[in-house]
């Protein structure tokens, strides 16, 4: 399973994967920061993905401050962020 490389969130199905201008699949961004060839918010920082993920993780069972820890370490590895 991929996960996205700029959210993190697992894509456990090809309707969670985002897409190439041309419309093909495209398997390193998720739908939701990757729509249509380019990223929904391209100017978003880090930190910005950070909070916008917090309360995903919160209704999964983190803490808001669990969650922005996890996010804050494991987010600076994926590829949009290095």
């Amino acid at each position: 399973m991929n996960i996205c490389q700029s959210c993190g969130m697992p894509m456990e199905n090809q309707e969670l994967n985002g897409k190439n201008k041309d419309g093909s699949v495209n398997t390193e961004y998720c739908v939701y920061c990757y729509p249509n060839g380019e990223f929904n918010k391209p100017d978003e920082t880090l930190e910005e993905m950070v909070e916008t993920c917090v309360p995903f993780l919160v209704r999964e069972g983190f803490t808001e401050e669990g969650a922005k820890k996890h996010l804050e370490s494991t987010l600076k590895s994926l590829k949009r962020w290095v």
